[in-house]
Protein backbone atom coordinates (compact mmCIF):
# COMPACT_ATOMS: atom_id res chain seq x y z
CA UNK A 1 0.00 0.00 0.00
CA UNK A 2 1.41 3.54 -1.19
CA UNK A 3 1.44 6.35 1.43
CA UNK A 4 -0.82 9.50 0.06
CA UNK A 5 2.39 11.47 -0.08
CA UNK A 6 4.46 9.44 -2.19
CA UNK A 7 1.70 10.32 -4.72
CA UNK A 8 2.40 13.56 -5.33
CA UNK A 9 4.48 15.20 -7.96
CA UNK A 10 6.65 18.16 -7.68
CA UNK A 11 4.97 21.14 -8.13
CA UNK A 12 6.50 21.86 -12.55
CA UNK A 13 7.52 25.08 -13.77
CA UNK A 14 5.26 26.58 -15.80
CA UNK A 15 6.32 26.47 -19.88
CA UNK A 16 5.14 29.66 -20.37
CA UNK A 17 7.66 31.26 -17.94
CA UNK A 18 10.40 29.61 -19.60
CA UNK A 19 9.72 30.55 -22.54
CA UNK A 20 9.83 34.12 -21.97
CA UNK A 21 13.77 35.28 -23.39
CA UNK A 22 15.86 36.65 -20.69
CA UNK A 23 16.35 39.94 -21.98
CA UNK A 24 12.51 39.94 -21.16
CA UNK A 25 12.79 39.20 -18.06
CA UNK A 26 15.67 41.55 -17.07
CA UNK A 27 13.73 44.76 -18.18
CA UNK A 28 10.51 43.66 -16.91
CA UNK A 29 12.93 42.90 -13.15
CA UNK A 30 14.24 46.46 -13.37
CA UNK A 31 10.67 48.06 -14.36
CA UNK A 32 11.24 49.16 -18.03
CA UNK A 33 8.66 47.03 -19.66
CA UNK A 34 5.57 45.66 -18.93
CA UNK A 35 5.15 41.76 -18.35
CA UNK A 36 2.46 41.64 -20.86
CA UNK A 37 4.65 43.55 -23.91
CA UNK A 38 5.53 41.39 -26.84
CA UNK A 39 8.66 39.47 -27.01
CA UNK A 40 9.45 41.08 -30.38
CA UNK A 41 8.57 44.47 -28.73
CA UNK A 42 10.65 44.05 -25.78
CA UNK A 43 13.10 43.19 -27.77
CA UNK A 44 13.43 46.15 -29.77
CA UNK A 45 13.40 47.88 -26.28
CA UNK A 46 16.35 45.89 -25.02
CA UNK A 47 18.36 47.25 -28.00
CA UNK A 48 17.41 50.34 -27.33
CA UNK A 49 18.62 50.34 -23.82
CA UNK A 50 21.50 48.57 -25.30
CA UNK A 51 22.22 51.35 -27.29
CA UNK A 52 22.12 53.96 -24.71
CA UNK A 53 25.48 55.99 -23.00
CA UNK A 54 24.87 55.56 -19.75
CA UNK A 55 23.96 51.84 -19.97
CA UNK A 56 27.17 51.58 -22.37
CA UNK A 57 29.31 52.94 -19.81
CA UNK A 58 28.16 50.99 -16.86
CA UNK A 59 28.37 47.75 -19.49
CA UNK A 60 32.48 48.61 -19.93
CA UNK A 61 33.09 49.27 -16.09
CA UNK A 62 31.33 46.03 -15.45
CA UNK A 63 33.07 44.20 -17.96
CA UNK A 64 36.61 45.41 -17.26
CA UNK A 65 35.71 44.70 -13.63
CA UNK A 66 35.04 41.48 -13.64
CA UNK A 67 37.59 40.30 -16.42
CA UNK A 68 34.28 39.33 -18.99
CA UNK A 69 35.75 40.63 -21.74
CA UNK A 70 34.67 36.75 -23.68
CA UNK A 71 31.47 36.98 -22.45
CA UNK A 72 29.44 35.45 -25.44
CA UNK A 73 25.69 36.79 -24.32
CA UNK A 74 25.74 40.95 -24.05
CA UNK A 75 22.46 40.25 -21.82
CA UNK A 76 24.43 39.27 -19.16
CA UNK A 77 26.93 42.55 -19.30
CA UNK A 78 23.76 44.28 -19.64
CA UNK A 79 21.93 43.07 -16.91
CA UNK A 80 24.49 43.41 -14.53
CA UNK A 81 24.85 47.17 -15.46
CA UNK A 82 21.27 47.63 -15.07
CA UNK A 83 21.78 46.05 -11.74
CA UNK A 84 24.41 48.86 -10.61
CA UNK A 85 21.94 51.48 -11.28
CA UNK A 86 19.56 53.45 -9.12
CA UNK A 87 16.03 54.14 -8.96
CA UNK A 88 16.41 57.32 -10.12
CA UNK A 89 18.69 56.66 -12.93
CA UNK A 90 16.73 53.89 -14.12
CA UNK A 91 13.48 56.06 -14.33
CA UNK A 92 16.10 58.39 -16.69
CA UNK A 93 16.57 55.57 -18.57
CA UNK A 94 12.95 54.70 -19.15
CA UNK A 95 12.28 58.47 -19.97
CA UNK A 96 15.02 58.40 -22.53
CA UNK A 97 13.84 55.25 -23.82
CA UNK A 98 10.19 56.29 -24.59
CA UNK A 99 11.81 59.56 -25.88
CA UNK A 100 13.42 57.20 -28.74
CA UNK A 101 10.43 55.62 -29.70
CA UNK A 102 8.21 58.33 -30.26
Amino acid sequence: MKHPKQNKRPPQTHPSALAVPSYHRILVKHGLIEKTLSIPDAYEVFLRVGADLEVQKLRRKVARGNRMKHVPALYLATAMALQGMTKQELEALKLRIEEKRV
